[in-house]
């Protein structure tokens, strides 16, 4: 039995890649942040099944001690302040978390047992203003925010260190991935939301910034295959995991509201509020590599993957309302 060790196994994708490894018959091992309240509702069904340390990843002898005890065959660093909005407000919290406690995990590697195999989750911001499109490994970067700037440093440590000290640790430049467990502060899950409680009658509006910025967008239980499968090649590397095919949120308002028949022309409100001091205007991935050499595919299209969303919002919302849906979401109209 392998041992896996996931950093940010209470986010969207550390529960789809604990429930994958699960599956593959791994002793799982999750480090999380201690926090006042609760945040495992995305692995409170796998609770069980894992073994969980308290442990920030800001702290070096902290994390020596968690790979020491887990003793693992596979790291999988997952852990960051993710949501990009926040790292402009949080630029140095943002660097020290998504960048320089990756250097943390690298060296309990180096330290503890230098045959651990390791994944870091780099992004698709890194290229931020993009010098070509689409995207592949060997598109230059350019990121335009704090976080953007945190994964690049990341990204060229875990290389670092698997050219200076022969570890077997790879980067997978996932472009944006998104789920029913995404947190429902990115824009995907703030629409679905809005577009279930808009047709339960529970809101009327919903504000949004620009509208013209365009995402390559997949399932996040996709790309955990992919992250898996590039700890089981041979040789470490780099990969970039993308659907090549982008969506302006433009595109993202109209599946999620037409599929409950609303028009979100009449609830979508532009606030200059949630513009970015600088934006990503347009990513587009090219997966060419990850499908020659991992064997890998997206499952879910992008009209699938909204829909899925909004489905599982409408339920969880009319759920918390008492409002009765049947298949047919014949559900109540809007509330004026």
């Amino acid at each position: 039995m392998k041992t896996a060790l996931i950093t940010g196994i209470t986010g969207q994708d550390g529960s789809y890649l604990a429930e994958l490894l699960l599956s593959k018959g791994y002793k799982v091992v999750g480090i999380r942040r201690r926090t006042s309240t609760d945040n495992c509702w995305r692995i409170v069904h796998l609770l069980d099944q894992l073994e969980l340390y308290d442990c920030d990843v800001t702290d070096q002898a902290g994390v020596i001690r968690a790979v020491e005890q887990a003793a693992p065959d596979e790291i999988y660093n997952l852990a960051a302040q993710s949501f990009v909005p926040t790292s402009f407000n949080e630029p140095y919290a943002t660097g020290i978390v998504t960048g320089l406690a990756v250097v943390n995990l690298l060296e309990a590697v180096r330290i503890v047992n230098p045959r651990i195999r390791f994944y870091q989750a780099s992004s698709s911001e890194m290229f931020g203003a993009v010098r070509e499109t689409p995207q592949k490994e060997s598109t230059p970067f350019y990121p335009r925010s704090p976080y953007g700037a945190a994964k690049l440093y990341a990204h060229w440590i875990t290389v670092n260190y698997r050219e200076s000290y022969g570890i077997h640790a790879s980067s997978g430049i996932l472009f944006n991935h998104e789920s029913p467990r995404r947190g429902p502060e990115f824009i995907t899950r703030k629409v679905s939301i809005a577009a279930a409680r808009i047709k339960l009658g529970l809101q009327a509006k919903v504000p949004v910034g620009n509208l013209s910025a365009s995402r390559d967008w997949g399932y996040a239980a996709d790309y955990v295959w992919a992250m898996w499968r590039m700890l089981q090649q041979e040789n470490p590397g780099d990969y970039v995991v993308a659907t090549g095919r982008s969506h302006t949120i433009e595109d993202l308002l109209e599946t999620a509201f037409s599929y409950l028949d609303l028009d979100w022309r009449n609830h979508v409100v532009q606030d200059p509020r949630f513009f970015r001091p600088s934006e990503v205007d347009y990513l587009l991935g090219d997966a060419t590599k990850a499908k020659k050499e991992l064997g890998w595919e997206p499952t879910v299209s992008f009209e699938e993957l909204v829909r899925m969303m909004v489905r599982a919002d409408l339920e969880d919302q009319a759920r918390k309302a008492g409002i009765s849906l049947d298949q047919n979401l014949k559900v109540p109209e809007l509330v004026p």
